[in-house]
């Protein structure tokens, strides 16, 4: 139990420090674009999870195939100068996570996301992103003792300008699910994802 305590007090951690740093960067530097939506932009991505058994307190292994749809609102445009120079987005997502072993089922939640993305390349521009929301799983994995569950996750990414109305995206995301210690048993599943998409 402590040692589940500690692993989330350190990914919490890490989480607060990606906004810090970007709260630091946007203030006095960046402009608002307050409800201002001509820069958002829609996304869908597709990839692939999987839990570790021993990481944490995991103890099944899970296999995912995802599909995410994303709508991303910029928040603050331009940021900084030089190598950092950047935007602060949100991303609203719902991703669909089919089981496909242990169980074979699905999960469906909503994430939200806060993303920073560096701008300074003409052609290839990476970012960070973290956060989470709620998670349903009509899976039966073995550990879960609640169907109704929390997930929080952080990753980076690449966004690579592929044609004038689309880019392509690949990212790499730690993902946490668990129930917070609502019901037993709560063996969380630690996982990691590869994503592949789409904007449009």
């Amino acid at each position: 139990m402590n040692r589940t305590v500690s692993h989330n007090g350190t990914v919490f951690l890490f989480f607060v420090l990606i906004l810090a740093f970007g709260t630091l960067l946007s203030a006095g530097l960046a402009r608002s674009t307050g409800f201002d939506t001509s820069q958002d932009s829609w996304a869908v991505l597709t990839g692939y999870g999987q839990s570790f058994p021993g990481w944490g307190e995991t103890s099944q292994r899970v296999h995912t195939v995802d599909l995410i749809p994303r709508y991303e609102h910029r928040i603050f445009d331009d940021i900084g100068s030089g190598w950092y120079q950047g935007f602060h987005s949100l991303l609203v997502e719902i991703p669909l996570s089919f089981v496909v072993s242990s169980d074979v089922s699905a999960m469906v939640g909503m994430n939200f996301l806060a993303c920073y993305t560096f701008t300074a390349g003409q052609r290839w521009n990476p970012y960070l992103f973290g956060g989470g929301g709620p998670l349903y799983s009509f899976a039966d994995i073995k550990g879960m003792g609640s169907d109704f569950n929390g997930n929080y996750q952080f990753g980076f990414g690449v966004k690579h300008h592929w044609r004038q109305e689309h880019d392509l995206l690949f990212e790499l995301r730690y993902h946490h699910i668990s129930n917070g210690g609502s019901k037993e048993p709560n063996d969380p599943l630690n996982s990691c994802k590869i994503l592949f998409g789409i904007t449009f």
